[in-house]
């Protein structure tokens, strides 16, 4: 037992870089807005489902049906995307068209959550689940439409920055097409 020796063959080595699933998962190539805009969205649209599961009985059940499509498929889609983005998934793929994806997703899915939770409150019974899924069904579809709005500002702005030189359409005709 000298020299340590009743200790070396419990002692563990350090297993290095993480490994199992974290070691797949990366937040880094989201900026800190759109973490917290996509976590947001996968939250709120998840709590909206939840709530609305938890109603029992309806009056009027396609507002109710409606928001339950519209809310599952919202967590569906953020959860997708969200996974493009923090998974080795999105070397892969192409970026712009990753982008592009998440562009319209973010605009279709603000919308039409924004019109589920719309006719939802227009034909709910008051009971405490279904005002909490219209709330959290009202705040996740402003958080797609704010995503959107965010990723609008920036394409404005990346196009304002890539502007080529002023050149007149009659030199951009005169000039050869390999200079």
């Amino acid at each position: 037992m000298e020299n340590g020796a009743a200790y070396s063959p419990t002692t563990e080595e350090d297993p290095g870089p993480q490994s199992g699933l974290a070691a797949y998962f990366f937040l880094g190539r989201l900026p800190w807005l759109w973490r917290i805009l996509k976590g947001l969205q996968l939250l709120l649209s998840l709590l909206a489902f939840i709530c609305e599961e938890v109603v029992s009985q309806c009056t009027l059940c396609g507002g109710l049906y409606f928001f339950e499509f519209v809310s599952c498929s919202a967590f569906l889609l953020s959860l997708l995307i969200l996974i493009v983005y923090c998974t080795p998934v999105y070397d892969m793929v192409d970026t712009t068209k990753v982008k592009a994806s998440d562009f319209y997703i973010a605009l279709g899915t603000g919308f039409v959550f924004l019109l589920a939770s719309i006719i939802f409150v227009t034909t709910h019974d008051r009971t405490s689940a279904e005002v909490a899924a219209i709330v959290f069904g009202f705040t996740a579809s402003f958080m797609f439409l704010l995503d959107f709005l965010a990723m609008f500002i920036e394409k404005l702005q990346e196009s304002r920055l890539r502007k080529p030189e002023n050149t007149t359409r009659a030199e951009a005709l005169t000039e050869p097409l390999n200079a």
